[in-house]
Parts: C-alpha cells; sequence; structure tokens
C-alpha cells in the first residue's frame, strides 16, 4: 500500500495539498516560489489556504501541477527548497514530464563541511553520477557551469572519505595545453598553480581548508599538470582530468593508459572551448570518436539546459552557440 501523501485534486487546475504548513514552505515567501513557475510556464496561480489554483494553456496547467506535487512529494522528505531548485525542477520536467524530482534531487554524493548535500540537479547530472557509480572511465562533455567537475570532484572525496580509494589525483593541462613552464615567472608551484586553482577550489568548497591541505601533504591528495602523470601507474586513485578538450592526442593517449588497479578516471571537458594551436588537434575530440563503442567507458553529454549557475548563463550559451551556427564554415 503506498505511504505517498495524498494529494486532493479538486478540480482540473485546483489542488490542495494535505499540511498547510509544508504547503506554505513551497509557495515561498509571498508566493516567491509559485511565481517563479507562474512566469516560467506563462500561467497564473494563486492560492487560498493550502490550495494552489492554476490557470492557463492545458499543457502548461498540467507541467505546473506536476512540478507542485513533486516538489511538494520533496518537502514531505524533510528536502528544503531553495530558489534555484524551483529553476531546475521546471527545467527537468518541462524536457521529461514522467521524470521523477526525488530520484534527481534526493541521491547524494557527499555532504560538505558545511552540512550541504550535493545532489544532481539535472538528469544528465543524474546519469552522469550513476555512470561513475558503475564505469572505471567516465567522460563528461559539455558547456561550463553544468557541473562536470564539481560532481566528480565530490565523487571522488566521497570515494576517499569511504576508503573506496586511497587518494585523489586532480589534473590539467597548464598554459593553454602547451605547458610551457618555463617561461612564466616563480617555482614549479608557483608556475601551475593559477592552472590548477578551479581545482583547488572544488576541493576548499567541500572540506575545510586545514583538511584539504593536511590530505595534500599527505599525498592522499595530489593536483598536477598533465604532465606529471607521464611514466606513472595510478592504482587505487580517483583520477580527475579537467579542461581536457585542451589535451593533445598525445597527452589523453598519455593519461588514459596511466589508469591502474581499483582506479576511476573521469574526464571532463567542453568541446566548444578549444585553446590548442589551430594545427594540433583535441584529444577528448578524438577520444569521443575513437573509445564511444569501448564496454566499460561511457560518454554523458551535457547541454546548456544542464547550466547551473547564474540563470543568465544559459542565455549567454544559447546566444554564442546563435552566432555560431549563422557563422560561415
Amino acid at each position: 500500500m503506498s505511504t505517498e501523501p495524498h494529494i486532493e485534486t479538486t478540480a482540473p487546475h485546483h489542488l490542495t495539498l494535505p499540511d498547510i504548513h509544508l504547503a506554505r514552505q513551497l509557495f515561498g515567501e509571498h508566493n516567491a516560489h509559485l511565481d517563479k513557475i507562474a512566469d516560467s510556464l506563462d500561467v497564473k496561480i494563486h492560492t487560498r489556504g493550502n490550495t494552489v489554483m492554476i490557470q492557463g494553456e492545458p499543457h502548461a496547467e498540467g507541467l505546473a501541477r506536476n512540478i507542485i506535487e513533486q516538489l511538494y512529494d520533496l518537502i514531505t522528505t524533510g528536502y528544503a527548497i531553495y530558489p534555484s531548485d524551483i529553476d531546475y525542477a521546471v527545467r527537468v520536467l518541462s524536457s521529461n514530464d514522467s521524470a521523477k524530482l526525488k530520484d534527481i534531487f534526493l541521491d547524494t554524493v557527499f555532504i560538505t563541511s558545511q552540512k550541504r548535500p550535493i545532489a544532481p540537479k539535472s538528469q544528465s547530472q543524474k546519469d552522469y553520477i550513476d555512470a561513475m557509480r558503475a564505469h572505471d572511465i567516465v567522460f563528461g562533455i559539455g558547456p561550463a557551469g553544468t557541473g562536470k567537475t564539481y560532481l566528480a570532484m565530490a565523487m571522488a572525496v566521497s570515494e576517499l572519505t569511504k576508503g573506496n580509494v586511497r587518494r585523489i589525483i586532480l589534473t590539467r593541462p597548464a598554459v593553454e595545453a602547451g605547458e610551457a613552464l618555463g617561461f612564466l615567472p616563480g617555482d614549479l608551484s608557483e608556475k601551475v598553480d593559477p592552472y590548477l586553482r578551479p581545482l583547488y577550489d572544488a576541493l576548499h568548497d567541500m572540506m575545510r581548508f586545514e583538511k584539504a591541505s593536511s590530505l595534500i601533504q599527505q599525498g592522499a591528495i595530489e593536483v598536477a599538470p598533465i604532465a606529471f602523470m607521464r611514466g606513472r601507474t595510478l592504482n587505487d586513485a580517483f583520477i580527475i582530468l579537467d579542461e581536457a578538450q585542451n589535451t593533445t592526442s598525445e597527452q589523453m593517449k598519455m593519461f588514459l593508459t596511466r589508469i591502474g588497479f581499483n582506479a576511476k578516471a573521469v574526464i571532463t571537458g567542453d568541446i566548444t572551448q578549444i585553446d590548442l594551436p589551430s594545427q594540433k588537434p583535441s584529444g577528448l575530440i578524438e577520444a569521443k570518436k575513437i573509445l564511444q563503442n569501448i564496454s566499460g567507458i561511457r560518454f554523458v553529454f551535457f547541454s546548456k539546459e544542464d547550466v547551473v549557475r547564474h540563470r543568465l548563463v544559459q542565455d549567454i550559451i544559447k546566444a554564442y552557440e546563435d552566432v555560431e551556427i549563422k557563422r560561415p564554415h
């Protein structure tokens, strides 16, 4: 017998939620959450007590009801709804009205030192997390802001914390993949740190600075440019190669053949942001062509719909895509 809370539909566009206190959490302050849904779907939403009245085009009306019902269901589990969650819910259910927000939003990968759960916010992010759990080599390809590196980092820290791996190795190409470190001032650390900073930032977002620094000193976490992977065999490790679109073919092959026993590798990149010289093919694009059909390797592709940064980032990506489509090739 189902234990789900019963939501009474009293008319085609009327919805009565069982608990008025939970309903108010869903509505948001001054009904701000409902206003977000209404604006996104071009419907009108009003409330009376714990009853929601939705008025609009039939498909949009049904979609709004689906979003409200599923968000309410999330709140009954103790999930705290933020304004950004409204945007994500609208996005997920607009593209697939049979999707289950619970399956996506409650799939916690890791809980940060600030007690903030890290979980997927789109179906592609959920697929990405499931792929990392099930496969030893995963490619995450898509635009900036889709959570490729951040979720991979969360998975790596989770695996290290559980004792499933002994170390995390974070790497990316330095100096537009040319790695001409000798031309930069300072010692080796000062030369490469600016290019590895985004990886440090993600790491420090998940654990306290002192803890991260201690693990780095112990060698349990290593952050290094990809050139440092040459000649090594990486066992018992969770390895993340970030900005992989800026690897050369040789670098990508070298990296992939370093992977040893009990190791997972996640390769992330955006093939629209390649900084290599025009005569050098991207190792990421080549790997996508060569490795797609190998069992045990999974490719997950993200789009602008998966962007989880400021809402304007989606619009910016689309504007650039539109220009690129019109540009003569």
